[in-house]
């Protein structure tokens, strides 16, 4: 019942914060953030720690400025989240801008497959809402929600602005090398591993785990593997891609350890620029 109810006032939510006007509904959302960081529940706590890793220089009080800094950009996403499926093509396009663009399209064109894998920073959807309506659909694995009729809804959502989205408890690896195989995108948010059998990388000051699935679909597909990194500016996003990634280690599983810490270093490059943006409110950390 408390389920229901809860997935209920979700939806319910979805729909109100999606008419709204766009100053009152990111005006209440901003505030919802301030309210979190001033309780500074279990989220906010994690992200201030995580945060203080990334900024281990900042003093308390600036650390506490940049978790409220995080803490508003992380219920932007969730606004964006609410609205997005209403912008209109122009919205979708007009406000992103990029780096590195063009060598991520001339990859695409090779129809060699490419797999994108990028951290939790910025809007990610609103990422993949732009290449879908550019000529180029993002295949993508949705961890799962509670409640399902919730999760339901968010991956209708991502249907909706152009993605194909699977559930991460699916066995999703045979889908996504068949889009590969065919030439196609797989984009991956990996900087965080959720099946306890990632590969061990160094990031930032400490030891973290994050998954093998991006290397090995590139290695075992032939495809590219391409870092991209999200972040917010004032009109939209900002999305920064890598240069593709290659090892010269042996075996495979050298190969995807090498691959993994190369896309984490560039994780952290990005992290450490532009720290306000990274919603990670999990643990990552091992110790």
């Amino acid at each position: 019942m408390i389920e229901n109810l809860s997935s209920y006032a979700y939806l319910i939510g979805w729909k109100i914060v999606r008419t709204l006007p766009e100053p009152l509904a990111y005006g209440l959302f901003k505030r919802i953030a301030d309210r979190t960081s001033r309780k500074e529940g279990k989220s906010y706590q994690r992200l201030r720690e995580n945060l203080r890793r990334v900024q281990p220089h900042l003093s308390e009080s600036e650390l506490r400025q940049l978790s409220t800094i995080g803490m508003r950009s992380y219920l932007r996403y969730w606004c964006d989240a609410f609205r997005l499926p209403s912008w209109s093509h122009d919205r979708l396009t007009q406000t992103v801008s990029t780096e590195g663009e063009e060598m991520f399209r001339a990859c695409v064109a090779e129809k060699r497959g490419v797999v994108v894998s990028l951290p939790h920073s910025g809007n990610w959807d609103h990422a993949g809402a732009y290449f879908s309506a550019t000529g180029i659909p993002i295949i993508s694995v949705a961890e799962k929600l509670k409640p399902e009729r919730v999760f339901q809804a968010f991956l209708k959502y991502r249907e909706r602005i152009g993605m194909r989205i699977y559930s991460a408890v699916e066995n999703v690896i045979p889908a996504l090398h068949a889009h590969l195989a065919k030439g196609e995108v797989v984009a991956l948010v990996a900087d965080r591993d959720l099946s306890k059998s990632g590969i061990e990388v160094r990031f930032f000051d400490g030891v973290a785990k994050m998954p093998s699935g991006p290397a090995l679909l590139a290695l075992r597909n032939n495809s590219y593997l391409i870092v991209a990194h999200v972040t917010y500016t004032k009109k939209g996003i900002h999305i920064e891609f890598s240069e593709p990634l290659t090892s010269n280690a042996v075996g495979e599983q050298e190969q995807i350890k090498d691959l993994i810490q190369q896309s984490a270093r560039i994780f952290q490059e990005g992290i450490a620029r532009t720290p306000q943006d990274w919603h990670m409110l999990q643990k990552i950390w091992i110790a």
